[in-house]
Parts: C-alpha cells; structure tokens; sequence
C-alpha cells in the first residue's frame, strides 16, 4: 500500500516510492529505494520535504504511535503506468483527465548554461552510481535513468547547444559516464532534427545513456589506461557492444533502441565496423543515428592521450570520412549542432577570432560568436559579441581556427566570460 508520511516518521526498513519535487533538488537521483542506511535517513529526515511516499508492501510500515490522521492510500494519477500500479495494490485508478502539454520556452545558451551545468551535474552522479552498481554485477533498473533522460530532453529543448557544448568538458576520471550523457543529449537533438515523435526520441535518448553500459565488463585498467591499448587490450574494449547487448537483454523494461544501440553502435556503413561487420541497410536507424553521436562526442572531447579536436573541425572531419556514417543521418545531426557548433573557434573575414556561444535557427552560418583576438596582430582583443544574424559589419565567419596554432589562452575561460566591451 502506498502512504505519505512526514519524514520524522521514516524508519530503516521502509520503501521510498517517490520523494516529491525535482529530482536535482534532493541528494537522491534513484526514484525509489529501500532505506537501509543511516546516513540516508538523517538526509531524509533533514531535507526540506514535507511528505514522502512509501510502499508498506515492498518494506516497513508506519509504527502505530506514528500514524497520522493525515495518511492515507495515495490515489493513482492518470496515467497507464499508475492505472496499473493502482491495479496491484487494489486502488482503483481514476478516470484518465487529459493534460495541458507543457510549453518548451527556448533561451539563449548563455541563459541556459547555468541550468545545463546543474543538469549535468547531477547527471554525472547518477550515472556513476548506475554503472559501477552494474560493474559490481547489480541488476541495472532502468525507470532509474528516466529522470536524468528527462532532465536532458527538457535543456535540449530550451537550448541544444548550452548543454552538449558544456558535455565536452570532461576529465578522465570521469569520461565514461560524461560521454554517456553528452551522447543522450546529442540523440535527443538529432532526434529532434528527424521528426522523430517524443516517444521515438525519448527511447534514443535512453539509448545514448546507455549504449556504452558494456565498458563495465571492461577491466578498469584497460579502460582507463592513458597510452595507445596494445592490440589484446584493443579486443577486449570491442567485446563492450556484445557485452552490453547481453546487460540489457535481461533488464525489464528496456527498449528495442537500447539494445539495437549498444550493440550496433560501432558499425560502419561500408562494413568495415564491429562486432558483426554490418552495411547500410543491415544498420538500423537509431543504431546510424548512435554512430555519428558517439563518435562526434568521442573526437571532440580530451582525452589521457590526445586533446579533443575543435567542435568545427571534428563535423568537417565527419563529413568527409566517407563509407563510416549515413549521409542522411549526418546531414541532419549537423544540422542539429550546427556548421560551427557551439564552443567552436572560428576566425572573421576581418580576422578576428572568436568562439561560438549559440546558434542562430535560421541559418547555420550566422550564429552568435564572443570575439577576443585578432589573428592579424596577435593580440588580445576587447572581448565582444557578435550576433552574425543581425550585424550590419558585413563580417563573416571564413573558417575554423585551430586554438593551438594561434598560441590561444583558455577557452572556456573566454566562453564563460560574461564581460562584454
């Protein structure tokens, strides 16, 4: 039976089905669990939560001094999932009501960095916890990964850029589970640029978060080595498609575009990819769709042994690497990030060099760039923002600039920046 109940009543023992409010605003990124640690019921009982839902028929029920006039079975919302929920524990479920689809209101990506940096924050906690709980042979729960898909979906919706440009920044200690997140987020973008429907573009997003899952049968030296693998270590990496197939083949609940990804993710379209050396057609489309994502994050992002290559130049890159993706797919992912994404480097026609900080819906050439240097004196220059779309300079961006070449200082301290001159 389902109860809300103040948390000074929660006891070791119970369930927690649900903990009210969003879910990056309480240390907790599991939807439901049961209480047997302490320390998580001192949280618990700290936090600023009024009530708590616990199921009594999962774990302990309320003591009788405890019971409140308040408490009370908690009658089922409308939707399937609960209409079946209120099946199992004899409530009967209300009449569906229809709801007002919530309103997307897109922001600029500076608007939405700060959002974007909490999202994956929390993000990056969750996903660690999910993946070395599967690493030490727990059984993987996937409603667990619906809030972080969810939280992705809803930043990519305000602003694509704003969240995967900050994805790139990623450590290696943590590379693992920030590629998994930053591949999400590009799926649920490309899915957007598709038409996919929100159910198809939800299930790609769940299959970018977990499409690497089998790098946790992969031992943690040979994942986290930072030199060049020897062929053997090499053979082993590539046994993650097949080994992640196998993790989430026996999880309930897990969707075609899951399992089709994880295992299909590294093959190419002239066949030359792994593990089961696939072409064209024999690839399906979420699994196309998980290639380009995967690899576009991969190359962009730094690594122990090579530095990430610049977000412009990595889509240039991509796209003349024939026979590895499918046109149709690439062309709409580019279009997605953008000709020069967001956190590129570019330099003017006037010779300027600055870095792109948002795109422009209307044209892929004429996004937002925070201008600080000039590649004619080689010097610093008073930072300033550009807005290609509307200026009337008759300055255009005329390529990529390679930060290394031009003796750059950092630029995502430039990108942060909020200084404008």
């Amino acid at each position: 039976m389902l109860k809300r109940i103040a948390p000074d009543q929660l006891r070791l023992g119970m369930y927690v089905q649900e903990i009210p409010g969003p879910w990056m605003n309480h240390p907790f990124w599991r939807g439901s669990f049961k209480l047997e640690k302490y320390e998580d019921l001192k949280t618990l009982r700290s936090a600023k939560i009024e009530q708590i839902l616990i199921d009594t028929s999962k774990g302990r029920d309320i003591v009788m001094e405890d019971e409140p006039k308040a408490a009370a079975p908690v009658a089922a919302e409308s939707t399937p999932e609960a209409a079946a929920d209120a099946a199992a524990i004899d409530i009967p479920a209300e009449p569906t009501r229809s709801r007002p689809a919530k309103i997307v209101v897109q922001v600029g990506a500076e608007q939405e960095r700060v959002q974007a940096a909490r999202v994956l924050t929390a993000s990056r906690k969750a996903i660690m916890t999910m993946f070395n709980e599967t690493r030490m042979g727990k059984a993987l729960d996937v409603r667990q990964a619906m809030p972080v898909v969810q939280e992705i979906t809803a930043s990519v919706a305000r602003n694509s850029g704003a969240l995967i440009s900050l994805a790139r920044l990623k450590t290696a200690d943590d590379y693992t589970y920030m590629h998994s997140v930053a591949v999400c987020a590009l799926m649920i973008a490309l899915g957007h640029q598709l038409g996919l429907s929100p159910e198809e573009t939800r299930q790609a997003g769940i299959a970018g978060l977990l499409h690497d899952i089998g790098k946790m049968a992969v031992p943690a030296d040979i994942l986290n080595k930072p030199g060049k693998l020897t062929d053997d270590e090499f053979t082993s990496v590539k046994k993650h498609a097949q080994a992640g197939h196998a993790i989430l083949r026996g999880v309930d609940g897990i969707g075609d575009a899951a399992l089709d990804v994880s295992l299909h993710h590294h093959e190419k379209i002239d066949g030359s990819g792994y593990p089961f050396n696939l072409k064209g057609n024999q690839i399906s489309m979420v699994a196309k769709m998980g290639a380009v994502c995967d690899v576009y994050d991969a190359i962009t992002s730094n690594r122990p042994y090579k530095p990430g290559w610049e977000p412009g130049h990595s889509v240039k890159r991509m796209a003349s690497n024939q026979g590895h993706f499918d046109e149709t797919i690439l062309e709409a992912f580019i279009k997605s990030v953008g000709i020069f994404p967001t956190g590129s480097c570019v330099v003017m026609h006037s010779g300027k060099v600055g870095i792109v900080i948002d795109q422009h819906p209307g044209s892929l050439l004429t996004p937002k760039v925070k201008v600080f240097f000039s590649a004619l004196t080689m010097a610093p220059l008073p930072i300033e923002i550009i807005d290609l779309a509307t200026t009337r300079s008759g300055d255009k961006i005329a390529s990529h600039a390679d930060p290394a070449k031009l003796h750059l200082p950092n630029l995502e301290t430039i990108w942060a920046s909020t200084v404008i001159t």
